[in-house]
């Protein structure tokens, strides 16, 4: 009966190690995982205005949910919350997308590639204003529009 019980205790010892270190590695593996840009022009991510330049973009949480944009030579970085967000079709490339309002972008959502899943980060107080003195500017014919274009800057993932 004492084997048994040990034999037990064994099994469901090395089970629960299987199974954390199965998390872990997964965890590890898409915490390693990036999203590398070349972006032509200065933007803005939450309140941090950013220079154009390279960019490496991941996620810096076990859920995913906030994202650490970063410059290459690491001089200009940010956090910003994000929420899940789906496409009809699987993207075939990774990508930054961007709103812009005349001469200012904001960094809006973040694709990998082959998967229909990505990132939407949440709008900025300067990003929101924007869209209140527009709207409150515009003519009724123009309200349908959404008052910013969306540029879309191909990435790849690492």
């Amino acid at each position: 009966m004492k084997k048994e019980l040990t034999k037990g205790f064994t099994m469901l010892a090395l089970t629960v190690a299987l199974a954390l270190a199965t998390a872990v590695a997964s965890n590890a593996q898409s915490a390693n995982t990036q999203v590398v840009a070349d972006i032509p022009f200065q933007f803005t991510v939450g309140d941090q205005a950013m220079p154009s330049g390279r960019y490496a973009v991941k996620t810096t949480t076990s859920q995913r949910k906030a994202l650490l944009i970063q410059s290459a030579d690491a001089k200009c970085s940010a956090i910003r919350l994000t929420n899940s967000i789906e496409s009809a079709k699987d993207n075939e490339r990774a990508k930054l997308v961007f709103h812009r309002y005349g001469e200012r972008y904001f960094l809006a959502e973040v694709w990998g590639s082959d998967s229909n899943t990505g990132r939407k980060l949440m709008k900025s107080r300067q990003e929101r204003a924007i869209q209140r003195e527009l709207a409150s500017t515009q003519s009724k014919s123009q309200q349908a529009k959404s008052g910013y274009e969306t540029i879309e800057v191909l990435a790849a993932v690492r």
